[in-house]
């Protein structure tokens, strides 16, 4: 089912074999990333789904293959499922003392045992993020976007954030996706909660098949939430972020989008999107020579 929508977003020429879907391994993970991907870093989101995978989708512990061989390049978040109650957070407790990661990834529309789903507002997951701040992760990724069969939609939406966001105005929630289709939702809780951040994976594979759609969301999202809370995602490994970042980067408004969202694709705008937001949430030092601010307007006439 990943593959299917895979090849239905992906240039032609960029389209993976069978075989290199099913498993592309740590060496060629890393030369996806970090040699033809345009990656400094990768941040790592595990999604368990062992409802489905034997062994799991993406484990932390598969994730870690990646870091213990990078270590500098590779940021390796947690996992945690408030259903799983006291030995969920034993778990995540013993996770966080291994591999003293800064975040964690929550997927509401995974199934386990009977439950297909759970919402943000229940209990439990209030219980969950404040053991997240005594353990210092401040980072919440949750994943809210477009259903796969057999997963419930419902379970994807994404008005539950607000309540959490409120809640919680220490912890940072990046939602993952940008809850599409339900992007205008998003777009109004993360316009109203500054601790909302928008990730752009899914969204960002629209680039190449579906341009126009892509800029009416980028529009709303630019608008609504600015060019400083948005990061790129590129949901590697089902699309590579190389054909997906030489798209974006040439990518651009015309003047009437331009104007409703408040500004240009710029390099400056793009610069953040593509790295610099990530690197401020994460604390990651930028060299100066990694990016340098477009002249002003007058010293652009001066040179």
């Amino acid at each position: 089912m990943y593959r299917d929508s895979h090849k239905g977003m992906t240039p032609p020429d960029q389209i993976w074999p069978r075989d290199r879907f099913d498993y592309y391994g740590v060496e060629a993970a890393a030369k996806d990333l970090f040699e033809d991907g345009y990656c400094d870093m990768a941040i790592l989101l595990p999604t368990y789904l062992y409802a489905f995978y034997k062994r799991g989708f993406n484990t932390t512990e598969q994730c870690s293959a990646l870091k213990d061989a990078y270590p500098e390049k590779t940021i390796l978040a947690g996992r945690m499922d408030p259903r799983d109650g006291q030995r969920g957070l034993d778990q995540l407790e013993a996770d966080h003392a291994r591999w003293k990661f800064r975040s964690v990834k929550i997927y509401t529309a995974e199934w386990t045992d009977e439950s297909k789903g759970y919402s943000l507002k229940e209990d439990s997951v209030g219980t969950y993020l404040e053991k997240c701040r005594e353990l210092g992760v401040d980072i919440i990724h949750i994943h809210k976007g477009p259903t796969i069969h057999p997963l419930n939609i419902d379970a994807f939406d994404v008005r539950d954030v607000d309540p959490v966001a409120t809640a919680f105005p220490d912890l940072k929630f990046v939602i993952d996706h940008c809850g599409i289709p339900r992007i205008d939702d998003f777009c109004w809780i993360a316009f109203q909660e500054p601790n909302v951040y928008g990730g752009l994976s899914v969204v960002s594979a629209f680039v190449y098949r579906r341009p126009r759609y892509f800029a009416e969301m980028m529009c709303d999202l630019l608008f609504f939430v600015g060019p400083d809370r948005l990061i790129l995602g590129t949901d590697y490994g089902i699309y590579s972020p190389k054909w997906i970042i030489e798209s974006f980067m040439d990518f651009s408004f015309d003047n009437a989008t331009a104007e409703e969202a408040g500004t240009q694709l710029t390099l400056d705008v793009k610069a953040k999107i593509l790295g610099l937001n990530a690197a401020r949430l994460y604390d990651i030092p930028v060299p100066d020579e990694c990016y340098q601010p477009a002249p002003e307007p007058a010293e652009q006439a001066a040179e």
